[in-house]
């Protein structure tokens, strides 16, 4: 009871349903019915009806008897579902295969990408969260409160949480003016608690993210639209030495004391200004 498609489907629900329903009502039908009628309009529904198993040929009465659907339904539904569960099953173990191949390809070094790997728009959620999740030993992330609404917190939330349970050692910095944020403050409470570091500065930066100290993710100067994926040992090595400087510099963010708030605040002001 297989080969149901959404065509077989949509005869059903308009017309087929409602013949059943007729059928039901009237104890049968007989074969000299003209509502199934070779040449009738209903002899689709009729005939799909028969396929099903729902309309049910008593040769000495010569009526076509209704079936319980119940019945008949699993017969159609179940193969459906296990196809379903087979598709999802090979649909998952083709993605293992690809992220393979993925990996490889990232990691390996002269590959014909070169040392700058463009990367634009939609493409770059997903490039990002594939090189968090190659990290074996650190992070380091610097992030300007710009952009970092609650959804693409929740994203970073899970891709971070993933990398320090493996035992990835995370840095982030953030602007002062995260402390303002309740979303951030629970981003920052859910990763520090598994072993993460964050920081906040009064000074503007762009957004950067390291992997392992042999990548690092930067913007485009065209902007959020595109990145940039930096494989080059002397850039990586400049762009690490840029941020642990800046780091250094830095407050950690869960210094709650009176005095180092106050410092936080006087320095967002002078950076307002």
């Amino acid at each position: 009871m297989t080969g149901f498609g959404p065509g077989d489907r949509a005869l059903f629900e308009a017309e087929a349903t409602a013949l059943y329903e007729t059928a039901v009502a009237a104890g049968g039908l007989p074969t000299d019915d003209p509502r199934i009628h070779p040449r009738s309009a209903l002899r689709p529904a009729f005939e799909l009806l028969q396929r099903l198993g729902l309309l049910m040929l008593d040769e000495e009465t010569e009526t076509w008897f209704p079936v319980d659907p119940t019945t008949v339904q699993s017969r159609v539904v179940s193969p459906m579902s296990q196809e379903g569960a087979e598709l999802l099953t090979e649909s998952s173990q083709w993605a293992t295969a690809f992220s393979g191949l993925a990996q490889t390809w990232r990691r390996t070094p002269g590959s014909d990408r070169g040392p700058i790997t463009e990367v634009r728009g939609d493409a770059i959620g997903p490039y990002i969260t594939s090189l968090v999740a190659d990290a074996e030993k650190e992070l380091l992330t610097a992030q300007p409160q710009t952009g970092r609404n609650a959804t693409s917190l929740a994203a970073a939330a899970v891709r971070d949480l993933a990398a320090l349970e493996r035992g990835v050692h995370m840095r982030t910095l953030y602007q002062h003016s995260a402390r303002r944020s309740s979303i951030t403050h629970k981003y920052v409470a859910s990763v520090t608690a598994r072993g993460a570091e964050v920081r906040t500065l009064d000074e503007f930066f762009k957004r950067m993210i390291v992997v392992d100290r042999r990548v690092v993710v930067i913007p485009s100067h065209e902007g959020d639209g595109a990145a940039l994926a930096i494989r080059e040992p002397s850039l990586v090595a400049y762009l690490v030495d840029i941020f642990e400087r800046t780091w250094e510099r830095a407050r950690p963010f869960s210094n709650r004391e009176t005095t180092m708030m106050r410092q936080v605040a006087a320095e967002q002001r002078a950076m307002t200004i």
